[in-house]
C-alpha cells in the first residue's frame, strides 16, 4: 500500500517536472526587451491587454476569473485596454471612463462583462460614442457625467499611455499577458486558453524564486 502511495506521488511529481519543462522561452513566451518599467514594486504584475470587440478576450474571461479567484497573494492584476486603431481606442476610452466613475470600485466588474456580453451576445459592436454613452445610462451615469469624463484630459492621458503600452510590449494580438513587464504570452504561444493560464502561472513561479 505505502509502494502505491509512493509511485503516485512520484509520477504526479515526474509529470509536473516534465510540464513545467514543456514552457520554453520564445516557444510559450517570449522576453519583452526592453523590460518595462511596473507600478507595484514589492509584487510580482500580471497585466492583461484586451480590447472588447476581440472574440478570444472573451472566451478567455472565465478562465482568466477563475485563475483570478485563486492568484497567488504576491500578485498584483491589471487590466490595460490595447489600442491599434480609432474603433479599440473607443473602447480604451469607455473602459477609463468606466473606472474613474467608479464601475470598477471594489472589485465590481458588471460593466466589463456586460460590454463584452452587448458585443459578443447582443451582437450590437458599440462603434460609436454615443453607443457607449447608452451603455453607461444602464448603469446610473448621467450624460452630463459621461461626457464630461468620456474627453476629459485625465481619460485622454490614460489611452495614450494604453496606446504605448501596446507597442512598448510587442503585442502580436489580444489577450496577451505581461509579468512583471519582462514577458509575455498569448493563445497562440501558449497553446489556447488554458495554456495562457499554464504559462502565466509557470512566470510567476519563476519571477517568485
Amino acid at each position: 500500500m505505502k509502494f502505491k502511495l509512493f509511485m503516485t506521488i512520484l509520477l504526479s511529481v515526474l509529470l509536473s517536472n516534465v510540464a513545467m519543462a514543456a514552457i520554453d522561452e520564445g516557444i510559450e513566451y517570449k522576453r519583452v526587451s526592453p523590460a518595462q518599467p511596473t507600478i507595484t514594486k514589492n509584487k510580482i504584475e500580471v497585466v492583461e491587454l484586451f480590447w472588447y470587440g476581440c472574440p478570444h478576450c472573451y472566451y478567455f474571461e472565465p478562465h482568466l476569473n477563475d485563475w483570478l479567484a485563486k492568484k497567488p497573494d504576491n500578485v498584483v492584476f491589471y487590466r490595460v485596454p490595447a489600442v491599434f486603431s480609432q474603433k479599440w481606442a473607443l473602447h480604451a476610452r469607455a473602459f477609463y471612463t468606466a473606472k474613474t466613475l467608479g464601475l470598477f470600485d471594489n472589485g465590481k466588474t458588471e460593466f466589463h462583462e456586460a460590454m463584452f456580453d452587448e458585443i459578443h451576445k447582443k451582437k450590437k459592436h458599440l462603434h460609436t460614442k454615443k453607443d457607449i454613452e447608452k451603455m453607461f445610462a444602464r448603469f446610473g451615469i448621467s450624460a452630463e457625467d459621461f461626457n464630461n469624463t468620456f474627453d476629459s484630459f485625465s481619460v485622454n492621458t490614460k489611452v495614450n499611455r494604453a496606446t504605448a503600452l501596446s507597442k512598448r510590449y510587442q503585442l502580436d494580438g489580444v489577450p496577451t499577458m505581461i509579468v512583471n513587464g519582462k514577458y509575455r504570452t498569448d493563445g497562440p504561444m501558449a497553446g489556447g486558453r488554458k495554456g495562457i493560464i499554464k504559462v502565466l502561472d509557470f512566470l510567476i513561479n519563476k519571477e517568485s524564486k
